[in-house]
């Protein structure tokens, strides 16, 4: 069982912003939810627990939003941590092949779909 930071009357001990040390975006370009995190097999010394952990995290292919479900960590604080990962080159992201709007036949299927609930 791993050790959370967690305090039951004052929830987490470790404040999100203490975490990515007041940083609100990671470095470059943002993390969509969708894209796909690797690690790359290299690892760093002087990784705090919470790069360690989502580098752990990452040793199979992971969405963004499953890691930060799968780690605990606010969806924020996960993109600052990964954008200081993939500056260290021990992460890759690869994104969705798709362009960035829906095509409209597929959100019609999907509204139907959802008119039949």
């Amino acid at each position: 069982m791993t050790e959370r930071w967690l305090d039951q009357d004052a929830g987490p001990i470790i404040r999100p912003y203490t975490v990515t040390r007041g940083r609100t975006r990671p470095t470059g370009a943002r993390f969509d939810l969708i894209a796909t995190v690797s690690a790359t097999g290299s690892s760093a010394p002087g990784l705090s627990p919470e790069h360690r952990r989502v580098l752990a995290a990452c040793r199979r292919p992971i969405s963004v939003a499953e890691l930060a479900s799968g780690t605990g960590l606010a969806v924020g604080v996960v993109g600052v941590l990964l954008g200081d990962l993939r500056d260290a080159g021990l992460v890759t992201v690869r994104t969705s092949s798709g362009g960035a709007e829906p095509r409209v036949d597929l959100l019609r299927d999907v509204l139907a779909g959802l008119r039949t609930l």
